[in-house]
């Protein structure tokens, strides 16, 4: 009986160990510094970001226990919940960040998207990894291509590496001088080129096609989706451990 309870009380103990050495959300190590990341979220307030074509962030958009939270219904004013885009412009890059959400929503995190009255959202300039729960955003969870961790609407991954609403989930998003690789949960979901011919013609297989400059800014924002209104009412959405680092 001694020995078991030592070897309990042995195990609790890296347990617990383990908890305090991992690093809490919004916060970098002395190695990720040197390494060049830099926090986009900061875990107090929205600085650095904004609603697409606004000054500031729409009223739905707030912080909450340390994540970019959106909390919003079926019906609203559209500039409440647009969606939110950082103030910088990145090229190459690996971005990393943490979402959740309540069951059956829908949103996404878009790059290379460039801001101007010229485009009415940031998904007519930006491509999107989406964001959908396992299994119940309908259409998008049971639709290939349109499933978490695709590239919305070009290309699927093979396999679905996304925990179910309310869990957390953690993307990577690599983009280097046209070379674009997903990762979803520590899983590599896509590797593919952008800017190719063979980019080209599949964007003009799809709805993208009807704007014509999808795709093609080799330079953006990265933008937070908002705009969509699947799922449970009240819609929540949360981001965090936003980080960025330029190659």
């Amino acid at each position: 009986m001694l020995m078991k309870q030592r070897m309990l009380f042995m195990a609790w103990a890296c347990l617990a160990c383990g908890m305090a050495s991992a690093q809490a959300p919004n916060t970098l190590t002395p190695q990720e510094k040197a390494q060049g990341w830099h926090l986009l979220f900061n875990g107090r307030s929205l600085d650095g970001w904004h609603s697409y074509l606004q000054k500031a962030p729409g009223r739905d958009w707030s912080v909450h226990d340390g994540s970019i939270e959106l909390q919003r219904g079926r019906s609203g004013r559209p500039e409440d919940f647009a969606d939110l885009v950082t103030d910088g412009e990145y090229a190459n890059f690996d971005l990393k960040l943490e979402w959740r959400m309540t069951p059956c929503a829908d949103s996404g995190v878009m790059f290379y998207v460039n801001e101007s009255p010229k485009y009415a959202q940031p998904y007519e300039t930006g491509p999107e990894m989406q964001i959908a729960d396992l299994a119940c955003t309908k259409p998008d969870s049971r639709v290939l291509n349109e499933r978490s961790g695709d590239l919305f609407d070009l290309i699927s991954s093979p396999v679905e590496w996304v925990n179910q609403a309310p869990q957390w989930n953690r993307f990577e998003i690599i983009a280097e001088h046209g070379h674009l690789q997903f990762f979803q949960n520590g899983h590599k979901v896509l590797d593919t080129w952008l800017w190719t011919d063979e980019w080209k013609k599949l964007v003009a297989s799809t709805k993208f096609k009807a704007w014509p400059d999808f795709g093609s800014f080799r330079k953006g924002h990265v933008s937070l989706q908002g705009t969509e209104d699947k799922g449970e009412t009240p819609i929540r959405l949360q981001f965090r451990d936003i980080k960025l680092r330029e190659l």
